[in-house]
């Protein structure tokens, strides 16, 4: 495109704002744009989202192309593999055509969609079995809304009250409702402003819920008796330590109530009978800084998985009448290396899940009696997939549910029998078209870190593609509060993977991939690791072969945002373009602003730059928005929602007018905003795809405008 035919990109004005602290004073000249209710602001992003569409206009047939291939490939009118709970089988269903799932249930076990008559895949299907029972239509609940959130979906434990809660613009605050199933009607009870966490009493009479602060931190849990005003709900629990968030559940037994509080290093869980709703919580043990515990309930146990003197957790038992830390008996002993991270506990037998050297395990021990006896692995062969527990809300069950992906392998639902050990194929996510997984090949590759640490890599091709440093390829990652990014299926992939692209994800430090010493290795005054390991992925990429620096994009979203901003500062000639999806890029800023969602329940990640100088320093010598300088970037895209409570719609827009008005070099620079959602995009699922058709759209041509 000449210089005379480019769209011209919006200016955004500049209105200084100095702050000081620790006696380094700084001029922010985009901070004004934090204000959403000036007009000014409204005006800029709307004309960012006109530049956007401007520069990638010329990709709209490409943009088109891709949105038939995700929807060609996608089984529309589809089935979840039903769960059994008490006398029914639950399950979700979509139709063709419309944006978002049905919630049913049926007396009768629903066939699966290859079982179902041919006619049943084209038009609105009639119901796969003569009893069905639409609990929620998430396409009548959106109605003509543009954004649709199902927050709490939750049955009573008798299955004839459900508790649902619905969000319309993407902040995250749900309006909390009851449905009566026996007369399909909505019960009067309407409570607005909650956020994620309901439990049922045993008797269904009442029902706790959470609310949240000004800053978005859940930090109240009310006790609603059913058919009660809004406004005599009572407050049974407050966490005023604004470090901790606040969550309610009920146990998979159904005979137990627990309120979780949560820092980013510190637990505590309280405990009430389900059948004594008016009751008072129980701590199970005190709050211990740097001690996490959660747990389950199996007959008179508490199964609890913790951190105390075991850094990888360990799995103990307590009696559930006094289940204090000086009751704690190992089930599973700590053992390093490997992360202990939850334990599923029902009539018979434990399920716990693990990691172990960079995959995810499965491991499940018999209850004899309620007395653990000795386990063993479900084992799997394939070495770079990923396998979780699936949907288990039945207690009473002599089969567990489970999911097993790969990087190429479509999602798959498994039953295992827990007598037998055999491993039953419930489900494979349809693929529609020619799409056969043998043609594409799953690699692991370790890239050396700066201080000689080994970073796993996870890597999918297609078969016939070369390994002979010519292939354009997509490098992902993430990298923060132990959250892994373990390999996964995506249908929107396959689009890039059949035009000859390489994926990768790193594992870097920040994650939990390799356990929590991982996790300790890249977060506070460690956190440079995580951006170093990416770049150091990037770079054994290129020696090895798999692409060059001119044809490799880095991605990543939120948290993952803010690893691609920090390395567009620290190695911008060692990619060709960056996506930056709700990036958290103006980072010192936030977390310097206490009143802003989530900041002070963040200064256990990050640091506490309010009142230390070392944190302060360390913050903003990799902060992406800070280190911002005149050099040649690579092409970036970011993402933004105007209502988004966790990443605000600031940042993203600070950073690229910053970006545009200092780099050098005249790669594009784009910022696209979803002015009616939240954190997660859009919401239907044709509009996400969409969206995701429009992000690889961006990849493509940065990569063939060379």
């Amino acid at each position: 495109m000449s210089e005379a035919a480019r769209p011209k990109p919006p200016v955004a004005k500049r209105v200084p704002r100095s702050r000081t602290r620790h006696g380094d004073t700084v001029t922010d000249e985009y901070a004004w744009l934090q204000d959403r209710d000036d007009p000014d602001t409204i005006a800029y992003l709307e004309a960012e989202n006109a530049y956007t569409e401007a520069v990638m206009a010329h990709t709209k047939e490409l943009q088109d192309a891709l949105f038939e291939e995700i929807k060609e490939r996608t089984l529309e009118t589809d089935l979840s593999v039903p769960v059994r709970l008490g006398d029914w089988w639950y399950y979700t269903r979509t139709v063709e055509g419309r944006q978002y799932p049905i919630h049913c249930r049926s007396a009768t076990r629903p066939a699966m969609p290859a079982e179902l008559p041919s006619e049943l895949s084209s038009e609105p299907p009639r119901p796969p079995v003569p009893d069905e029972h639409v609990l929620l239509d998430g396409n009548e609940l959106a109605g003509d809304s543009s954004y649709f959130a199902l927050g709490a979906f939750e049955l009573s434990p008798d299955g004839w009250l459900l508790a649902f809660s619905t969000d319309y613009d993407g902040s995250e605050k749900y309006t909390l409702r009851v449905k009566d199933l026996r007369q399909d009607r909505l019960l009067h009870d309407e409570i607005p402003g909650t956020y994620y966490g309901v439990a049922w009493s045993a008797d269904a009479s009442t029902l706790f819920y959470t609310t949240v602060d000004e800053a978005m931190r859940p930090y109240r849990i009310w006790r609603h008796r059913l058919g009660s005003p809004v406004e005599h709900d009572e407050l049974v629990y407050q966490e005023d330590d604004e470090r901790f968030y606040a969550g309610v559940d009920l146990t998979r037994s159904k005979e137990y109530v627990l309120i979780y509080l949560e820092s980013k290093i510190t637990s505590e869980v309280r405990f009430l009978r389900a059948d004594n709703p008016e009751g008072e919580f129980s701590v199970v043990e005190p709050r211990r800084e740097g001690v996490e515990y959660t747990l389950d309930h199996s007959g008179n146990w508490f199964f609890i998985v913790h951190n105390d003197a075991a850094l990888d957790f360990e799995l103990a038992k307590a009696p559930a009448a006094a289940p204090s830390r000086d009751t704690w008996t190992p089930v599973l002993a700590h053992q390093p290396g490997t992360r202990i991270v939850d334990v599923d506990a029902f009539a018979d037998h434990l399920v716990v899940s693990l990691r172990r050297s960079g995959a995810t395990e499965l491991h499940l021990i018999p209850l004899r009696d309620g007395d653990p006896q000795p386990g063993h692995d479900i084992h799997f062969a394939e070495e770079v997939r990923t396998v979780h527990a699936g949907s288990n809300p039945e207690f009473h069950t002599s089969t567990f549910r489970l999911v097993y992906t790969s990087l190429g392998t479509p999602g798959s639902v498994y039953d295992y029998d827990v007598t037998t050990g055999a491993l039953d194929l419930q489900k494979r996510q349809p693929v529609l078209g020619d799409f056969d997984p043998e043609r594409y090949h799953t690699f692991r590759e370790w890239a050396t870190a700066k201080d000689g640490t080994q970073i796993p890599i996870s890597l999918v091709k297609r078969r016939e593609t070369a390994v002979d440093g010519v292939a354009p390829c997509v490098l992902f990652g993430y990298g923060s509060y132990e959250t892994s990014a373990d390999p996964w299926f995506s249908i929107p992939r396959l689009s890039l993977l059949d035009r000859g692209f390489i994926f990768a994800v790193a594992h870097v430090r920040g994650g939990g991939e390799m356990g929590r010493s991982w996790y300790e290795n890249g977060k506070l005054l460690a956190k440079k690791n995580t951006f170093t390991d990416f770049v150091a992925c990037a770079e054994h990429l290129v020696q090895r072969g798999w692409t060059t620096r001119d044809q490799l994009v880095g991605r990543g979203g939120s948290a993952g945002g803010l690893l691609i901003g920090a390395v567009a500062n620290i190695a911008p000639s060692s990619f060709r373009a960056l996506v930056g999806e709700v990036p958290f890029v103006d980072t010192l800023n936030t977390i310097l602003d206490p009143s802003l969602p989530l900041t002070i329940i963040e200064w256990d990640e990050w640091g506490n730059p309010v009142d230390s100088a070392e944190v302060y320093e360390y913050m903003k010598s990799y902060a992406p928005y800070e280190n911002i300088r005149s050099t040649e970037y690579p092409a970036i895209l970011a993402t933004a929602g105007l209502n988004d409570p966790r990443v605000s719609y600031h940042e993203p827009a600070k950073w690229v007018a910053r970006l545009r008005a200092t780099a050098t070099g005249g790669q594009p620079i784009v910022l696209k905003t979803e002015m009616g959602a939240g954190h997660a995009g859009p919401s239907g699922r044709y509009d996400a795809w969409r969206d995701e058709a429009f992000v690889l759209a961006f990849v493509i041509d940065s990569v063939s405008n060379q």
